[in-house]
């Protein structure tokens, strides 16, 4: 495992096992429980209450018990030998430092409070953005910077400077593809389209007359998933936080999956669907990173299907659905047309309701509209 995916294995099983901690199962909370005994604060307590310790430790008691475990005196001491090893690995591989006498291209790999995590593009060295309009970059594009200053502190490399833009190129961010699985054909003669003499929408018949097509599943990369929990994973753990007000913890969880491999298309996703409501020009962007990331892994010419009933599909295609969302919600009706449409040619299934969404764009209505109309 990189380093940076062991900082970021690091904070997901903090989260792990605070949920752990606060389970309704009384064995795996007693044994998340006695974790935390390595911790001074908590050394003293018979845990004989567990629904009291699950309301009093926090996320930083968890990172704490985390460091304790791989021999370190607290999570920051953790956090700085980790981080600067990255940096240090970067400048052993000849690595090349940032030129501050001209433009430099970021890509940008995670978004903080106050600063990016970035690679210098075309080479594997690694920096922390400073700069007034950080929230104007996402995680997966391109952010273009005017630098006015670089240092190293703790032996990580830092730079600030002006952003002139942010841009979408998932070609230059040098990703290795998604590799899809062929798994036979799918022939639509054998698909249920509904009862017999039930009415099918005419988006179905170009569908039907194309006749069979291969499908595929997509490889799914998901930074920091334990196998051998089968009813948590990161996402889950990130949606949960979500619910429960945590909304902080849960965009750094995402933020920490974009940063261990930006081809985690859940992670931006989840980006999108957290901030759509309040913020669909932001959630258009983590939309648009997650399906054009995967589309390095389709030809130009893709004809294939990416069923739902496939999990590993479904990051991409949710994706695609919340891009095809936003532009309808941006008044972008003739783009969004388009993506419903591929949605129900990748997904004739259509489980994600794509066939409604596609009849009211069409008839030109707005997403105020049909809102309205739905409530």
């Amino acid at each position: 495992m990189s380093e940076p995916n062991l900082l970021t294995q690091c904070r997901i099983e903090a989260h792990r096992l605070l949920k752990r901690v606060r389970s309704k199962d009384p064995t795996q909370a007693a044994l998340a429980a006695a974790r935390f005994r390595r911790l001074r604060s908590f050394a003293a307590n018979s845990f004989d209450d567990l629904s009291h310790l699950a309301q009093t430790v926090q996320l930083k008691h968890a990172l704490a018990v985390v460091a304790e475990e791989r021999g370190f005196e607290s999570w920051a001491t953790l956090k700085a030998a980790l981080e600067p090893a990255e940096t240090d690995s970067n400048a052993a591989s000849g690595a090349a430092g940032t030129d501050t006498s001209s433009l430099v291209k970021l890509a940008v790999l995670a978004v903080r409070d106050r600063a990016a995590r970035c690679r210098v593009l075309n080479t594997a060295q690694i920096v922390t953005l400073r700069a007034e309009r950080i929230w104007h970059v996402f995680p997966g594009e391109i952010a273009t910077v005017r630098p006015h200053k670089e240092w190293r502190y703790n032996g990580h490399a830092y730079l600030s400077g002006e952003i002139e833009s942010g841009d979408l190129d998932a070609a230059a961010l040098e990703l290795e593809p998604l590799t899809p699985e062929k798994l036979g054909l799918w022939d639509p003669r054998e698909h249920y389209w509904g009862e017999p003499g039930e009415e099918i929408g005419d988006w179905a018949e170009p569908i039907m007359a194309r006749g069979p097509r291969p499908q595929f599943r997509m490889e799914r990369v998901l930074p920091g998933d334990d196998p051998e929990d089968l009813f948590w994973d990161p996402i889950i753990g990130a949606v949960e936080l979500q619910e429960s007000s945590s909304h902080k913890d849960a965009y750094n969880i995402l933020m920490d999956l974009c940063q261990a491999d930006l081809r985690c298309l859940d992670a931006h996703a989840h980006l999108g669907n957290f901030t759509f409501e309040s913020l669909p020009k932001a959630a258009i962007r983590h939309f648009a990173a997650g399906l054009r990331i995967g589309e390095l892994s389709l030809p130009d010419d893709f004809d294939g299907l990416l069923p739902w009933g496939y999990l590993d599909n479904r990051p991409f295609l949710r994706c695609l659905h919340g891009y095809g969302l936003c532009l309808w919600r941006l008044g972008r009706l003739d783009e969004a047309e388009q993506v419903f449409e591929r949605m129900l040619w990748l997904n004739p299934a259509d489980n994600q309701g794509a066939r409604f969404l596609l009849k009211d764009v069409r008839a030109k209505m707005t997403w105020e509209e049909s809102t309205r109309a739905a409530n």
